[in-house]
């Protein structure tokens, strides 16, 4: 015979004989006998290696590939501009010693 909220004979809402709102007789909070808010020990460390080494991973990988683009086109591109500076010198050079050389015209006999 149940009422007001009764479930299996108990009353208050309470649960499995429990009271307090405390689920597996744990009390504060704690799951799994732990106290202080420790959490599954296993799945803590293993998380944090885990995530740990792929962030890693994934950190280095991804900073190599950047910076081996960026280095590779940053190179390329003073390289391209040392190629157009020394393109441009070495023809002003040939243009400066391809000029005929002006004897003075005062001389001519």
């Amino acid at each position: 015979m149940k009422t007001d909220r009764q479930t299996d004979g108990r009353t208050d809402g309470r649960t499995d004989g429990r009271t307090d709102g405390r689920t597996d007789r744990r009390t504060d909070g704690r799951t799994d006998g732990r106290t202080d808010g420790q959490t599954d020990r296993q799945t803590d460390r293993q998380t944090d290696r885990q995530t740990d080494r792929q962030t890693d991973r994934q950190t280095d990988r991804q900073t190599d590939r950047q910076a081996g683009r960026q280095a590779g086109r940053q190179t390329d591109r003073q390289t391209d501009r040392q190629d157009r500076q020394t393109d441009r010198l070495s023809n002003e050079n040939i243009v400066i010693f391809a000029r005929p050389i002006q004897t003075d015209r005062t001389d001519s006999t």
